[in-house]
């Protein structure tokens, strides 16, 4: 019979025991972490490169994208492309030698008079193109840019009273636009000139002069620019901002110990004939002024006869009742000269903050301890049942049971008194 010598044997492994962690050797341990940094770092640097290419679509997406106005303080060139070579363009203010560094036209006239002056519209693109020029009333954008209505609307104030002369090789519209076309690199000036009706109204009259990229079969595309118009028209003015359409709705919270919200939203309205900047403030507080809040807001520029919307969100405790106001403070933008004292305005605003946590915290302590005395109470008559029928057993009288709030204790002692002690019937003597 061969036998293995010791040496040849398998070394023999005692199994580790149930519930222990058996430990790899360092070396093994440290090459598995290796490979898993690895395979992170690799993980790491494709996601890395996947968010870099995501990132730079969305701006060459955002790049080819033209805004839909950009009628601002500085003049900023415009560029668009739809599937075809990008096209960009400028309009700024100039004379017929070229663009003089202004911002904006600005002009302040008497009622029946006239001012000359113009625009430059330059081609900065690689290929030709067809612009759409022509003159708009100034508008507030929702979020609050200066813009100018778009191709084919009819102005009735300020933009009705600018008049585009004739541009070298450019068409007349119907409307008074011209559609002026550029070689690459090529520059035209268009003239500009100004003409208040003699029963023109004092004040502010803002308007703008738009160039638009026309494409195909004289589509227009929404991508423009254009040069802002300040005009003023001399005479007695006023400046006056108001709060109107003032809503406050109350949003309770469902922490009990915290305060709620109050969503106010109202209009800044221009009540007067000069643009003005606002500082506005909405102020609540519950009765004896408990709980006050507040919340402020600016607005850069509201136009005459228009309004820009302002919303906020107060933090105001439960009070039941919350009343305040809605206060409007005007004050000059820029550069503005505004002759006439500066109106502040100012609206109510009542809101009902009901307090529904803190009412539904109410019901339920209350349930509480309804719940708890009435399972004392069950509790005590079921013991009160328990101690009657061990009296009952024990032979006690119904008579010497003791009555009122002490019975349940009284009768309890007895009740173990009886158990305790078995009856022991009365002598009996009989009698001859």
């Amino acid at each position: 019979m061969h036998r293995t010598p010791p040496a040849a044997r398998a070394p023999r492994t005692t199994p580790a025991p149930r519930g222990t962690r058996t430990r790899r050797p360092d070396h093994t341990r440290r090459t598995d972490r290796t490979h898993r940094t690895a395979g992170a770092r690799a993980v790491h640097v494709r996601a890395g490169r996947l968010l870099a290419a995501g990132v730079l679509a969305a701006l060459a997406a955002t790049g080819a994208a033209a805004p839909a106005a950009a009628v601002g303080p500085a003049p900023v060139p415009a560029t668009t492309d739809a599937g075809t070579p990008a096209v960009t363009w400028s309009v700024r203010p100039g004379t017929p030698d070229g663009p003089d560094g202004r911002l904006s036209l600005r002009h302040v006239l008497d009622p029946g008079a006239s001012a000359d002056d113009a625009v430059v519209l330059d081609n900065l693109g690689d290929r030709a193109a067809t612009f759409a020029v022509y003159a708009g009333d100034g508008t507030l954008s929702e979020g609050g840019d200066f813009d100018l209505p778009p191709g084919g609307s009819t102005p009735v104030d300020g933009g009705a009273w600018v008049a585009l002369g004739d541009v070298p090789g450019a068409e007349r519209q119907a409307d008074g636009a011209l559609r002026v076309t550029l070689d690459p690199g090529a520059r035209a000036t268009v003239p500009v000139t100004v003409t208040v009706p003699a029963d023109a109204t004092p004040g502010d009259h803002p308007a703008g002069v738009v160039a638009e990229l026309v494409t195909g079969e004289g589509v227009r595309l929404a991508a423009r620019t254009g040069v802002r118009l300040h005009l003023r028209v001399t005479g007695e003015v006023t400046a006056a901002l108001a709060p109107q359409d003032v809503e406050a709705r109350w949003v309770p919270s469902w922490n009990p110990f915290a305060p709620g919200t109050v969503h106010v939203r109202y209009r800044v309205a221009n009540t007067g004939d000069v643009r003005l900047a606002a500082r506005t403030v909405a102020e609540l507080a519950g009765p004896g002024g408990v709980g006050a809040a507040e919340h402020r807001a600016e607005l850069r520029e509201v136009l005459p006869g228009q309004s820009a919307w302002v919303e906020g969100d107060l933090r105001v405790w439960p009070v039941v009742r919350a009343a305040g106001h809605v206060d409007t403070r005007p004050w000059v933008v820029g550069d503005d000269v505004v002759d006439a004292a500066l109106r502040t305005g100012s609206a109510s605003v009542v809101v009902w903050a009901v307090p529904w946590s803190q009412l539904a915290l109410l019901v339920v302590v209350v349930g509480g301890v309804v719940l708890v005395r009435w399972r004392r109470r069950r509790t005590a008559a079921l013991v009160q049942s328990r101690v009657d029928a061990a009296l009952a057993a024990a032979g006690v009288p119904a008579a010497a049971q003791p009555a009122g709030p002490e019975r349940s204790a009284t009768t309890a002692a007895g009740a173990d008194d009886a158990e305790a002690t078995p009856a022991v019937p009365a002598a009996r003597t009989d009698t001859a």
